[in-house]
Order: structure tokens, then C-alpha cells, then sequence
């Protein structure tokens, strides 16, 4: 049996059992992904239309330090994502397999794409099922800390950057952490308190190298940061006269808010999220609805075609 023909699954301390699979059923699952991507691009054909035509009077600087500020994401990601585990994985692949794993989160349900496609990349770079899954969770937990962290700080540091309008909701920014308190007492007993002591050791071999905690953290901080740079480049790009805290403390709500509805990629529920927050902040609305076209392009739709590319090269190589 050839390596392109087998799929390996470790379960704990197991032994490996390997399963045939053969060469169509990848490249049916690859193709119902890009059926489903052009489904969802011709969907939003109007709204992709209408937001190009707006951005087409935008400032090109401005868009083009956006665009360089989504390729930074994928990196950062990456960055976070090998900070996260113990064992040295290969770069060039972890990288293309976080720009693979965006385009396949705009397609399933809340995160499930980018988790789906992390796991089966480290999974082949020979981490167990359990410790991979870890590995995701760790990296989810310190993303939703270090949003929460930065809005708090923000709060803080320049509690006159946010209107007093928009003040409540942009207090949602705490909600994720609230959740995550009552979760962790619940989740407290028998099977899931025992499966959480398993995590905290693997976060606790992690953090022992000063290289790779700075490399989760820093990179998940950097992450969050340019994802809002996006969003504030965009904003310039359009020629709205707002602060820079404002339009940061509107992402950091806007994905807070959009992590609890359970959408591919956050469609809808981050688009008017992010809307909402900047109309709060002072801007008008169509420009905010604008503005979200333009973070939306460049992070998620643009990208899609040349990532779903990236994971059928990756699953074909038996990386992914």
C-alpha cells in the first residue's frame, strides 16, 4: 500500500491502525469543495460587485498595505500554530496549510474548516489524534485571550476612544471570557476534568520553552492585530475620518460577537457585527457596509480560490 493510499490514525498511547482510501474519494471531496466555494461566490455576486465598484475610487496605498497586511495573517498564524506544539513542523507546509485552512473555514460551520484541515496536517506530521486536537485548542483558547486582552487594554488605556453610545456593546468584548469561566466550572468533573488535566500538561510542556510560548502568543497577538489592521486600512482606504482605537475596538467586538454564532467563516454574523460596531463608532452606514466588503474581499473571498487550489495540492501530496 502506497503512503498517497493510506490514512494513519494514532489514538493516546494505541497502537496506529492504517486504513486504505483510495485516490477518488480525495479528489471527490476536493471537488464538492469547490462547487460549494462557487455556490457561495455566485450567491454573493451582487454584494461582490457593489463592494468592487466602491473600493474601485478607494486609495490604492491604502489597499495595497491591506492586502500586505492579510498575507501577514496567514504567517502569524502559522507562527501561533507551531508555538503550540512541542515538535519542529515543516514551515513551508505550515504555512500553506493555514492559508488552505482560511479558505476551508468560509465553507463549514464556525471554525470547523480550519480545524478539520489543522488537525490532518498535524496529524500527518506525525502528532497523535489527542495531542493535535490540543494543540488546536490551545491555539483557539489563546486567540480568544489575547482578543479579550487587547479590548480590555483598549478600554483602559483610552477609556475615550469608544462613544458612549457604543459603550455597552462594545463591552461584549468580555463576553468570551465570562462563557469560558462558566464553561471550565461546569466542565469540572469525571471524563472532561481529566481530559482537561491531559491538556494542561501539554500546555505546560509547551510554555517550558521560553521560543515557543513566544512564538503562541506573539504570533496570536500579531494575528489579532492584523486582522484589525486590515479593517483599518480599509476604512482609510475609504476616506472615513475615524480613530484607529475605534476601528480596532469594532474588530476586536465585531469577532468576539461573531464567535457565537456558528456561521462558515463568521459570514453574516461578522459582516454585521463588524458593521454595527463601525456604524457605533461614527461611521455612516453605507461606508461602513463598504468597508466590511473591502475587509471581506481581502481576507476571505479573494483568497478562496487560490487556497481551495493550495488544499487540493496539499491533500494530493499527502500532507493534509
Amino acid at each position: 500500500m502506497t503512503v498517497s493510499d493510506s490514512v494513519t490514525v494514532t489514538t493516546g498511547d494505541s497502537v496506529t491502525v492504517t486504513a486504505g482510501r483510495r485516490p477518488y474519494v480525495r479528489l471527490g471531496i476536493t471537488l464538492a469543495v469547490f462547487v460549494a466555494a462557487g455556490g457561495m461566490l455566485a450567491a454573493h455576486r451582487a454584494t461582490l460587485d457593489s463592494g468592487t465598484d466602491q473600493l474601485a475610487a478607494a486609495d490604492r496605498e491604502w489597499l495595497v498595505l491591506a492586502c500586505f497586511a492579510t498575507l501577514a495573517t496567514w504567517v502569524c498564524a502559522a507562527v501561533a500554530q507551531q508555538g503550540a506544539v512541542v515538535e519542529r513542523l515543516p514551515k513551508g507546509r505550515l504555512v500553506a496549510a493555514q492559508f488552505a485552512a482560511c479558505a476551508a473555514n468560509h465553507i463549514l460551520p464556525a471554525g470547523a474548516g480550519a480545524s478539520l484541515v489543522n488537525l490532518r496536517f498535524l496529524t500527518r506530521c506525525g502528532l497523535s489524534t489527542r495531542r493535535s486536537a490540543t494543540a488546536l485548542a490551545v491555539k483557539a483558547a489563546v486567540g480568544g485571550i489575547v482578543r479579550c486582552v487587547l479590548g480590555v487594554v483598549l478600554l483602559v488605556a483610552a477609556p475615550g476612544a469608544v462613544p458612549l453610545s457604543a459603550r455597552v456593546p462594545h463591552m461584549l468584548v468580555l463576553v468570551p471570557v465570562v462563557a469560558a469561566t462558566v464553561v471550565s466550572a461546569v466542565m469540572a468533573s469525571g471524563r472532561i476534568r481529566r481530559a482537561l488535566g491531559r491538556a494542561v500538561t501539554d500546555v505546560r510542556e509547551v510554555h517550558r520553552s521560553r521560543g515557543r510560548a513566544c512564538a503562541l502568543w506573539g504570533g496570536s497577538v500579531a494575528f489579532a492585530l492584523l486582522h484589525a489592521s486590515v479593517v483599518v486600512a480599509v476604512v482609510h482606504a475609504l476616506g472615513l475620518a475615524l480613530p484607529t482605537s475605534h476601528v480596532v475596538m469594532a474588530y476586536l467586538v465585531a469577532s468576539g460577537a461573531a464567535a457565537l454564532l456558528p456561521t462558515p467563516g463568521g459570514l453574516g454574523s461578522l459582516d454585521a457585527a463588524l458593521a454595527f460596531a463601525l456604524t457605533a463608532a461614527g461611521a455612516p452606514g453605507q461606508t461602513a457596509i463598504s468597508a466590511v466588503i473591502g475587509y471581506r474581499l481581502l481576507t476571505g473571498w479573494l483568497p478562496m480560490a487560490p487556497g481551495l487550489l493550495v488544499l487540493g495540492l496539499l491533500a494530493r501530496r499527502s500532507a493534509l
